[in-house]
């Protein structure tokens, strides 16, 4: 099982409970995916921590579920009910003996951009994933380490946890089948340079803005301004940033309007005198999803442009935007200024998927569900797909697989 996402660990739990042995492997040192950087669940807006927690609760409880985090899959071969996966393990300097107590932290003296945060709050060097953390086990940031010669979490450690001679290793595993949900990226708004991405701080994107709104974020739940960390007056939605473009993305990510119009209603409750306003190319909330969108539309104010902005400038002495947009409804050419921009950037493969056959991968990086016999991938590497139908993809790849290793006698 490649991907500890919501996809991966759901593809996991469902062919261990079948009586399967998993080993689950994720690059990152936590499980959760981007599921667990999540404030609120769309329509209902509730806590995904919930999903997270029942979901670890059932693999921790299956003998039959193993997994390696900091584990980087380098290549995949073989097929056929034998396929050999070579991992890279990169060093965490944490024993599994970790209790979660925090004392490495605490007497830590080197700090690292928080990677959960988007880089927005810093975290000690030795630190915590993310408060749902599974394992529940702290790393140390290898690059941001003083090592041996600081060694101050090795004294304050009561339970023998650091090990700062910890090195790589390269694992060659052997597998029945393979299960690939390696996820989803945010697309780079760096490349979208007419919007500012990566230029203008008051540009964020929706990710960001869903950590910010998190209780846990870099700003507590407060959706504040990276300039100035003040509270901005107006907030725009810019919806298809980098997708449904022929020279970014192609594919309609299909869930960043329900994300905006979620963050929507994150903003009013937090700043209710905001100016909100989006603009977009067409609003897809399909099915009951419309019902949603009509309670948000009401109950936020937000303004509605059909047209996508064609340039986003700041102003150098405020920080403040000036978006230039068409209104694709009256053919009117609008100049609106706003104190913070929100890109709902698109939906892209994870790198990982790079790595394997081109044959397999569609025009944006996206994989097939059928790589080959015995070799299946699940959830956002397939496509773009909010969290529901990467629960049921990931089932899905895992009935797959326990079908085709129960047809040839393998695995219970």
């Amino acid at each position: 099982m490649v991907g500890g996402g919501i996809s991966g660990l759901t593809a996991a739990v469902e062919a261990a409970e079948a009586g399967f042995d998993v080993l689950l492997l994720e690059k990152k040192p936590g499980l959760g995916g981007r599921v667990a950087q999540l404030n609120l669940y769309f329509p209902k807006l509730c806590s995904p921590n919930c999903g997270l927690e029942i979901i670890f609760k059932r693999l921790a409880a299956n003998s039959r579920f193993r997994f390696l985090t900091s584990a980087e899959v380098i290549a995949v071969s073989g097929g056929e009910g034998s396929f050999e996966v070579v991992v890279n393990l990169k060093p965490t300097f944490v024993k599994e003996n970790c209790t979660g107590c925090g004392r490495c932290a605490e007497v830590c003296p080197a700090e690292r951009p928080n990677a959960f945060n988007f880089g927005f709050d810093r975290t000690k060097a030795a630190y915590l994933p993310h408060r749902l953390a599974f394992p529940y086990r702290y790393v140390i940031d290898g690059e941001a380490c003083r090592g041996p010669s600081c060694a101050r979490c090795t004294a304050a450690c009561p339970y023998g946890a650091i090990d700062l001679e910890m090195e790589a290793r390269t694992l060659i595993l052997k597998a029945g089948s393979v299960i690939w949900a390696a996820g989803w990226e945010p697309y780079d708004t760096a490349r979208l340079g007419n919007y500012g991405g990566g230029r203008y701080p008051n540009v964020i994107t929706n990710m960001v803005l869903e950590r910010m709104a998190s209780p846990g974020g870099p700003t507590s739940g407060k959706i504040l301004r990276p300039s100035d960390r003040r509270e901005p007056a107006s907030i725009a939605f810019v919806q298809c940033a980098g997708s449904r473009d022929e020279n970014h993305l192609r594919t309609c990510s299909g869930v960043c309007c329900l994300v905006s119009l979620k963050q929507a209603a994150y903003v009013r409750e937090c700043c209710p005198e905001a100016r909100l306003a989006m603009f977009y190319i067409d609003i897809r909330a399909r099915g009951f999803y419309e019902d949603f969108y009509a309670r948000v539309r009401e109950g936020t104010g937000i303004e509605l442009t059909k047209g996508k902005p064609g340039e986003i400038r700041e102003d150098p002495a405020t920080g403040n935007l000036l978006v230039l947009v068409e209104n694709q409804l009256n053919g009117r050419v609008l100049e609106e200024n706003f104190e913070l921009v929100v890109l709902a950037a698109g939906m892209a493969p994870s790198a990982l998927c790079a790595g394997l056959p081109a044959s397999a991968r569609d025009r944006d990086g996206f994989v097939s569900p059928v790589l080959a016999p015995g070799f299946y991938a699940a959830g956002c590497a397939t496509r773009p797909m909010e969290v529901a139908p990467a629960v049921r993809s990931g089932a899905a790849a895992a009935l797959r697989a326990v079908q085709w290793l129960g047809r040839r006698g393998h695995g219970r």
